[in-house]
């Protein structure tokens, strides 16, 4: 098929380079304009670009989409397919009329679940025991389009945002494959969203990571390996900021100190007490310093019992 990728971020690369691989002619990738990063404001390439650049493809960077030239520029290469994976602007009906066989999404969900931004993280911070990928076809909705195909995947006891990220990635890439070659075959039966099932997600802020130890140890502990690595989340002790990477739930010797509270400092981990259980922190990062075992924290850090977060 001649097809035009569109897509941002890192968990579009995978897709992008699946693509490549097997044999569609990518005629354009198109990707967010380069942003400047850090004090320099020095301009970064997305992912999708700098993947599109090693594998020799043509890249178009419009500042918006719906802009009339550039959808003349895609009227003239007349796609079959249009691939979108995290592009980031909404794509208006005249776009999405031009390829045959459609603008085919992949989203890291199983919709009609988790609609919207950020889904993977949120099946960790929810504590979901699947998660997985699905192909439909693009509508002017919002992730609304009909559904090609999906596949589920089980989260593992400690699944970061991370870790589920790169695994989607995977699943994603090939599961775009098969849909293209499913489209191509006509032996694939679009299929509407059940609207009743729908729920939606809102996307991730530096905000949200700040832990809240009027919580139970559960939420707390799937929210800490939901923001992991972006945003983290995060505490405070004397007045730092204490970003927490990894910790355990214990439903045990609870005691009648207020939340945030801590309950013991032992070379195996930092526990502190929080709603209706205990959560132990194994590994951490005070502002400033890098990541590190409890034990290695407490190396260089005094505390004991009685003394609190947040």
């Amino acid at each position: 098929m001649k097809t035009v990728f569109m897509g941002t971020p890192d968990f579009a690369t995978e897709t992008l380079k699946a693509l490549y691989e097997s044999g569609h002619e990518i005629a354009l990738v198109v990707t967010q304009p380069d942003k400047p990063v850090g004090r320099s404001k020095e301009l970064v390439a997305p992912p999708v670009k700098q993947e599109a650049q090693k594998l020799g493809l043509k890249v178009a960077q419009p500042k918006k989409i719906s802009n009339p030239d550039f959808t003349k520029q895609i009227k003239d290469i007349n796609p079959d397919v249009i691939v979108v994976v995290a592009y980031g602007q909404i794509l208006k009906k005249e776009f999405l009329d031009i390829p045959r066989y459609g603008c085919v999404n992949v989203h890291a969900s199983l919709l009609p679940l988790y609609r919207g931004a950020a889904p993977i993280q949120w099946a960790v911070i929810n504590g979901d025991e699947y998660s997985g990928v699905t192909t439909m076809l693009m509508g002017e909705g919002v992730d609304t389009g009909d559904i090609l195909l999906s596949e589920k995947v089980k989260l593992n006891p400690k699944e970061t945002g991370g870790s589920l990220f790169e695994r989607l990635s995977t699943v994603g890439a090939k599961l775009l494959i098969e849909t293209l070659s499913g489209l191509e075959e006509g032996s694939i039966t679009p299929v509407p969203q059940d609207e009743s099932r729908a729920t939606h997600v809102g996307m991730l802020s530096k905000k949200m990571g700040l832990i809240d130890f009027n919580e139970p140890a559960e939420v707390i502990e799937r929210l800490i390996r939901g923001l992991d690595p972006w945003p983290g989340a995060y505490t405070f002790i004397d007045g730092k900021k204490l970003t927490v990477w990894d910790a355990d739930v214990f439903e045990k010797n609870l005691t009648k100190d207020d939340v945030g509270v801590i309950i013991s400092a032992e070379k195996d981990g930092l526990c502190v007490q929080c709603k209706d259980s205990i959560l132990k922190i194994n590994e951490l990062q005070l502002e400033g310093k890098k990541r590190m075992s409890a034990g290695d924290f407490l190396n260089g850090k005094k505390l004991a019992p009685g003394d609190k977060l947040g």
